[in-house]
């Protein structure tokens, strides 16, 4: 058996779609399924079972020895809560209990962590080990996958973790199967609805004099390649550790919108408008995923071209509204 927590989400849901696509059988989906804005994304996927987040790990201590695989993605992903004992629980102490589980009965892991972690990016964003402990989060969603990622390095110095684990900063991923985010949703996505419906994007104005209004930088990475090497890396099960997950090349949101505008082959109106006071403090302006790790552990694909992963999600997906990866 394999199983995906956050099963409903946006890279659970998509990750179970792509195991059913190369024939994984007897897939487990975790999650809280009493959000039902999140169900669709579970239609046609043939699972064996649907756990509830809440009662699963004591589901997994029964059922342990006929699990082979772990994919740990579910999360409180806001980033703008600031309920700590919310983000405690389901961040930090559910991931312990997990990862203690998948110790004991040897079953390989691999978590999703956050380039939320790496804060305004003063310590640049390298993935490799030293330095890890310097980081500085932003909010208190970067704060929890921090401190579970140094709990983890921590485990695995004192030799208690999973026979492999790898843990996966994710950048801004965008693609199939977020339609349920609302406002976390990324900003391909609300740029073609806004497109739809206006026939014109608004982006944030910038508040930092080194960055021009539309020219604030992210690492924007297509949900194809999270899953592509996500799925490497449980065939291989080799180099357990942290690793980024991005693109590994910047992109500003006007570079984006613009993409957005041409795959709907429509001339670019973009507007700027004020960017909400409750992230304004702490916004990223700019973020790139250093990829050499990943591909020193193995990983030699290349990734989606920036403009062409675009026109797939675009054309591909959200063209057709119901399409679900």
């Amino acid at each position: 058996m394999i199983i995906v927590t956050g099963a409903c989400g946006f890279i659970g849901s998509a990750l179970l779609g792509k195991l059913q696509e190369l024939g994984y059988g007897e897939l487990i989906a975790v999650d809280d399924f009493s959000h039902t804005s999140k169900l669709p994304n579970l239609e046609n996927k043939k699972l064996k079972a649907r756990i509830d987040r809440e009662e699963f790990p004591d589901w997994l201590d029964e059922h342990a020895q006929k699990v082979q695989f772990v994919f740990h993605i579910g999360a409180r992903t806001r980033t703008n809560e600031f309920d700590w004992d919310v983000l405690n629980h389901l961040n930090v102490d559910y991931s312990k209990r997990l990862w203690n589980t998948c110790t004991q009965f040897s079953i390989p892991l691999i978590y999703a962590s956050s380039a939320a972690t790496y804060g305004s990016g003063e310590f640049g964003f390298d993935d490799s080990p030293e330095g890890r402990s310097r980081l500085k989060p932003m909010n208190p969603y970067g704060e929890s996958k921090q401190l579970f990622d140094l709990w983890a390095e921590e485990k695995a110095a004192e030799g208690l973790h999973p026979p492999f684990w790898a843990g996966f900063k994710f950048f801004n991923v965008f693609g199939p199967n977020e339609y349920h985010k609302g406002r976390m949703a990324s900003v391909v996505f609300h740029a073609f609805n806004q497109i739809k419906e206006k026939g014109e994007v608004s982006l944030f104005k910038s508040y930092r004099d080194d960055y021009q209004d539309g020219g604030q930088r992210r690492d924007f990475v297509y949900v194809k390649d999270v899953l592509s090497v996500l799925i490497h890396f449980m065939e291989n099960r080799k180099n357990s550790g942290i690793y980024n997950l991005g693109s590994g090349q910047a992109h500003t949101f006007l570079e984006l919108a613009t993409a957005v505008f041409e795959a709907l082959n429509q001339v670019p109106n973009i507007q700027y408008v004020e960017m909400p006071e409750d992230i304004r403090g702490n916004y990223q302006y700019f973020t790139e995923a250093s990829m050499n790790r990943v591909k020193n552990a193995g990983y030699s694909d290349s990734f989606w071209d920036f403009d062409q992963a675009i026109k797939d999600y675009v054309t591909g997906y959200l063209e057709h509204q119901c399409a679900v990866y």
